[in-house]
């Protein structure tokens, strides 16, 4: 069964900035699915679409078997959605918050206690339930958040960069609450996320998005699959000519070379063997090679091989959206 269904989804905005084109998507009930992409790419206009939040300019949507669009408050009734902004009042308490969440809902009298409990208790915040929430610490406040989003026992809840500005140890305490929502409530749960690791430890399936559109979908481990052999890169001491990677695509067992920057970076059936030819090769051309590093495919690859630039790049530069 599918929790959520996107497709060709297409949104601008002023008429001249271009946040999606064309996406697409299918996520199956009871996973996790990870939105990855770089800040700019279009993953938060997704969310606010299929939140009914805004509507798209073209495509369409289905969020539990709803549509979107034209079943906007059904589909309110089903959802749960954590922002990138705080969502609490910060001169109330969490209970104050939760409660009236609740009653937003038409949760009230002792159903509404006892969710309110329930929900404190399983996110950690009992012992603060009823200090005010601009005392919490920012783990405390972003569970708070996920708590409120969960207040109506959603099927699908919306995550938008659940662990922006979190230190690790609050990162890994929010992994974890992720991990158990889907286990134990069986809950799909869709996040966008521009932290590489997290999308490769939290998600059974994602979604790479560059530009407003999918540019590869599929579990972490099958993108990883699609990449064989190592990872070559060589980091130059000084600007890389382009006719660097006819060099590198003429040695045997070299092939994808790509230049990002000061940067070269290849794949090969075996990096320990090939990285000493390819610096014999780049010397031989003057070049100074000030770092090289061999490693096993990583979602920067897919992303590298898809959008055509490196992950960390893509965030520098900024996408369109």
């Amino acid at each position: 069964m599918k929790a959520i269904e996107a497709l060709n989804l297409r949104k601008a905005y002023g008429g001249t900035v271009q946040a999606l084109d064309g996406m697409s998507l299918s996520v199956e009930a009871g996973t996790i699915f990870a939105l990855l992409g770089p800040n700019g790419a279009g993953k938060s206009t997704t969310v606010k679409i299929l939140t009914t939040l805004t509507k798209a300019d073209e495509g369409e949507a289905r969020v539990a078997g709803l549509d979107v669009a034209r079943q906007a408050a059904k589909v309110r009734r089903m959802i749960g959605v954590v922002g990138q902004k705080q969502g609490f009042d910060r001169e109330s308490t969490g209970r104050e918050n939760l409660k009236l969440q609740a009653e937003v809902y038409n949760i009230r009298g002792a159903a509404q206690d006892t969710r309110v409990d329930e929900l404190l208790e399983q996110l950690g915040l009992e012992d603060a339930a009823d200090r005010i929430t601009r005392t919490y610490s920012g783990g405390m406040q972003r569970r708070l958040d996920v708590a409120l989003g969960l207040i109506n026992r959603p099927q699908v809840l919306f995550l938008d960069e659940p662990t922006t500005g979190l230190d690790p140890e609050a990162r890994a305490d929010m992994w974890h609450e992720i991990e158990r929502l889907a286990r134990d409530e069986r809950m799909t749960i869709l996040l966008t996320t521009h932290y590489l690791e997290e999308a490769d430890n939290l998600a059974s399936q994602l979604a790479i998005i560059d530009r407003g559109r999918v540019v590869a979908a599929g579990s972490p481990d099958e993108l990883k699959h699609e990449l064989h052999g190592d990872r070559v890169e060589v980091e130059l001491a000084e600007g890389v000519e382009p006719a660097l990677i006819g060099v590198l695509e003429e040695m045997s067992g070299v092939s994808e070379a790509a230049l990002d920057g000061n940067m070269l970076r290849a794949r090969t059936s075996n990096g320990g063997a090939v990285v000493p030819a390819v610096i014999s090769a780049l010397e031989a051309r003057g070049c100074v090679v000030a770092s090289v590093a061999v490693a096993r495919p990583s979602l920067d690859d897919v992303y590298l091989r898809h959008a055509g630039r490196s992950f960390a790049n893509a965030e520098r530069e900024g996408a369109p959206a």
